[in-house]
């Protein structure tokens, strides 16, 4: 029998780390990283490796899109990319196969050569001549992408940030981390947790991401409900523009009030219009004390009144406040062996902590705790307050994308919604797919209102793609929401961009991609709905 926390249990009890069935019980490390892998999608897939599965269908035999009139590597042009960046000009086709397919395995390009340079010079050298040669070129940070931008769609040159990996500065009083677009995330987390602090941005990605390509993107990730979006904590950018000149916004103020705020139409730009090359970030102080609780809801409803409830006993020290159905946590146990801390649940809900005060902070907990077990909203759970039973019920949450990946092909929706309304969708979708699907599941960032819903198959099917698209979208749409909260929209969801902005909004959406990129090179066919 699972332990259970009941209301009558001493505050002691509430506040003590998880019993030993805990950690025998959950197999595996939590936020498991191996080293950095050669081939980008291999990155985090563990039993979904790459390994003997079937070749990934290339994108425009399956998605309509047909190629741009850009021109075609020549010899002439390798030639020229060796003067640039002599001996890290990839043209060798097995090395090149996973930088051309997403690590979901959804969509492949066929890129000729692959450029990796050092410096923001030779970045700006490589696009000025692509710039005139009229050459495509794909942005690519650790191709951790969800919406298949990270990847070429036709032959595009394929600009890896990988090497461009340095730290420049950090601020031991103010906390302003400068960087290189290609510093790995993790590495960066664990630079500044060194030094006492924190980046703002965490994801299931972070052993593989890169932080251009977070930027680049918007990331949002497990952080979000304290600190917010990129968007506030960015202070500055150095981008090279298509032509290759350097714009340099590298501020690192935090006030900084002098006309338009330029690096803001970069961040979630996906590299359509320029590309990020250095960034200026301000990272939070390091909690003193950091407490997790993983726990077992009847319902929805229930699960929406924790929050409410959490919010409100909680208040300036909650972190996140994530949540997952009974589906995704039967997928983790099937194919990743994590086994469920607590009771079977129709949801679970994990909280998590972070102050100054580990006594007043686990207390604070202790008495949520009490109130939501004595009051019917949690029917069981476990606390952690040491760091390794921390990360051990964050894997629950944290590799539900890999799970994913292990049960077939997924058809993966980012949305957000009205909290009220977030678990509907998945309630629809599940009885309008019925047998056609393997699995739909609903978990994300609830205290973000943020949904990631995700129906598996055995393959991909056109049928059942027409089932879910538009479905979903005009779905979200209904309840104002929006068709991307955190993935952005890549090639996958370029064209469902109107569910989610008005035609005015599109159209000087491609008045700014004209201006800055007159030709269309960087990025082509993402992110802006391709053109009738």
């Amino acid at each position: 029998m699972v332990p259970c926390l009941a209301s009558r249990w001493p505050a002691r009890l509430l506040r003590a780390s998880p019993p030993c069935w805990l950690a025998a019980r959950v197999r595996g490390t939590p936020r498991e990283r191996s080293p950095r892998p050669r081939s980008p999608h291999e990155a985090g897939r563990g039993c979904c490796s790459a390994s003997g599965a079937p070749e990934v269908t290339l994108t425009p035999q399956r998605y309509a899109v047909q190629r741009l009139p850009f021109s075609a590597v020549s010899e002439q042009d390798l030639a020229a990319f060796e003067r640039i960046v002599p001996g890290r000009v990839v043209t060798d086709p097995d090395e090149l196969q996973a930088f051309n397919v997403d690590w979901l395995r959804m969509v492949r390009g066929s890129s000729k050569v692959l450029l990796r340079p050092r410096t923001t010079e030779e970045v700006s050298r490589i696009l000025r001549h692509c710039h005139e040669r009229n050459l495509a070129v794909n942005p690519q940070g650790g191709n951790t992408g969800m919406v298949g931008g990270s990847v070429p769609v036709f032959d595009e040159v394929i600009l890896s940030t990988a090497l461009m990996n340095q730290i420049i500065s950090f601020h031991g009083v103010s906390g302003i981390l400068v960087c290189q677009a290609g510093c790995v995330l993790e590495e960066l987390s664990q630079y500044v947790e060194a030094r006492d602090f924190i980046m703002p941005l965490d994801l299931g990605a972070k052993g593989s991401c890169h932080i251009g390509g977070n930027v680049a993107t918007n990331a949002g990730g497990l952080r979000f409900l304290r600190y917010g979006s990129l968007r506030g904590t960015v202070l500055g950018l150095e981008v090279v523009l298509v032509d290759g000149t350097v714009l340099d916004c590298l501020t690192t103020l935090r006030k900084d009030n002098t006309g338009y705020d330029l690096k803001q139409l970069f961040i979630g730009s996906e590299g359509t219009l320029g590309v990020i090359t250095t960034v200026s970030i301000l990272c939070p102080p390091k909690p003193k004390a950091v407490n997790v609780a993983f726990l077992g809801c009847p319902g929805f409803a229930e699960v929406l009144q924790t929050l409410s409830t959490c919010r409100g006993m909680l208040g300036e020290i909650l972190s996140a406040f994530e949540f997952m159905d009974a589906q995704c946590m039967k997928l983790v146990g099937q194919h990743l062996g994590l086994a469920s801390p607590v009771r079977d649940s129709p949801f679970y809900v994990l909280v998590e902590t972070a102050g100054s005060g580990a006594g007043h902070d686990a207390e604070k907990l202790g008495h949520f705790l009490e109130h939501v077990l004595g009051s019917g909203l949690v029917t069981d759970g476990t606390m952690a307050t040491d760091q390794r039973k921390a990360q051990t019920l964050w894997a629950l949450r944290e590799r539900i994308t890999e799970a994913l990946s292990c049960d077939g092909y997924v058809y993966k929706y980012d949305l957000s919604l009205p909290v009220e309304r977030l678990y509907d969708i998945v309630i629809d979708v599940r009885a309008r797919l019925g047998p056609n699907a393997k699995n739909v599941v609903g978990y994300g960032h609830l205290g973000d209102g943020n949904l990631h819903l995700n129906v598996t198959a055995e393959a991909f099917s056109a049928s059942l793609l027409s089932s879910l698209e538009p479905y979903v979208y005009a779905w979200t749409a209904e309840q104002r929401g929006s068709v991307s909260a955190e993935h952005g929209l890549g090639f996958k969801k370029k064209d469902v961009l109107g569910y989610s902005k008005p035609p005015a909004a599109v159209q000087l959406m491609r008045q700014l991609k004209a201006l800055l990129d007159p030709k269309g090179i960087l990025n082509p066919y993402k992110v802006l709905p391709t053109q009738a």
